[in-house]
């Protein structure tokens, strides 16, 4: 804390900042573009405060520097990322004891929520894997699948162009490169956790001679066996699992998979920035989305009120 309270008893130069800055880049695990988009969300923030002659920021300013957004007509996607990077930039800092965290608890903007997905809790999870018999060859399949899916977020597409060679060694993990969603080769790889990759290569081996060109996930059917699983195949195996759970809802699909990944990395406590690399999101925007559905979801005021209410009658 001295290092802290003596730099907060103190005006801030601009090449302090300057060099908290490229630290701050340094320290980030993340794509270009996400960097990018960082770079972005802080200059603006730091030429607000030159602009107002600034030097020691305060938590006011960060919400002035929000309601600035909102006046010259950022729209509030932008304004949510733009608050979201400068309370990681004050985290940071906190964390290197540099400067306080003037940021903590501030909110960005209130942005849409239609994308608010269903998802399945760790529990719900465990009952869905356990209802997949694992004795014959279509059955280790759709268990790795869907340990995949669960564990790596991975969207149907991505599982389905999967070949055997991308699984691979890399250092001291075993990762899958993918083809995502708009991407013309497979630039990106996910980390398998052990377990999973246990899963994988039990089915494999179940399945017999192989080629590393040949699709990860094969059909068992014998009008198309050994031929590449569609996306729409893929989707049916996922919704029989849920259906055999006891989980036959339209909100409940082969995507949930994903948003179930995402929102337990979040539970869990992992950095949103973390969390928006695990996902591949090319905005942290889109990632914030769960952020927000869990925070509604972990509100307490509801059974506080009721309590309240409903006082006399839990007493009798």
């Amino acid at each position: 804390m001295e290092v802290i309270e003596r730099v907060r008893s103190q005006e801030i130069e601009m090449g302090i900042i300057e060099s908290w800055y490229q630290k701050f880049l340094s320290y980030l695990d993340t794509s270009e573009k996400t960097v990018e988009t960082y770079k972005r969300a802080l200059r603006q923030f730091f030429l607000f405060l030159h602009q107002r002659g600034i030097s020691q920021p305060v938590r006011e300013d960060i919400l002035n520097f929000r309601d600035e957004l909102k006046n010259t007509g950022h729209s509030p996607a932008t304004i949510q990322t733009y608050i979201t990077v400068v309370k990681l930039f004050f985290r940071w800092t906190s964390q290197e004891r540099l400067y306080p965290n003037i940021a903590d608890h501030i909110k960005g903007a209130k942005i849409g929520r239609e994308h608010k997905k269903d998802y399945l809790t760790a529990d719900q999870v465990r009952e869905v894997l356990s209802t997949v018999e694992q004795n014959t060859l279509q059955g280790m399949r759709d268990y790795a699948i869907l340990v995949l899916m669960l564990t790596c977020g991975l969207r149907t597409i991505e599982v389905s162009r999967a070949n055997i060679g991308d699984l691979r060694v890399l250092g001291d993990n075993t990762v899958l490169y993918i083809q995502g969603k708009g991407r013309e080769g497979k630039s990106e790889y996910v980390k398998v956790p052990k377990r999973v990759e246990k899963a994988i290569r039990s089915y494999l081996m179940m399945r017999g001679y192989t080629h590393d060109t040949d699709p990860l996930f094969a059909s068992t059917s014998n009008n198309s066996k050994g031929a590449r699983l569609t996306t729409r195949s893929i989707s049916g195996i996922v919704k029989q699992a849920l259906k055999n759970a006891g989980y036959n809802s339209s909100r409940l699909t082969a995507h949930s998979l994903r948003h179930t990944a995402v929102t337990l990395a979040l539970l869990s406590g992992v950095d949103l920035a973390e969390v928006q690399n695990f996902a591949r999101h090319k905005n942290i925007t889109t990632t914030m989305i769960y952020n927000h559905a869990i925070e509604d979801e972990k509100n307490r005021c509801s059974n506080a009120v009721a309590q309240i209410i409903f006082a006399d009658e839990l007493k009798s």
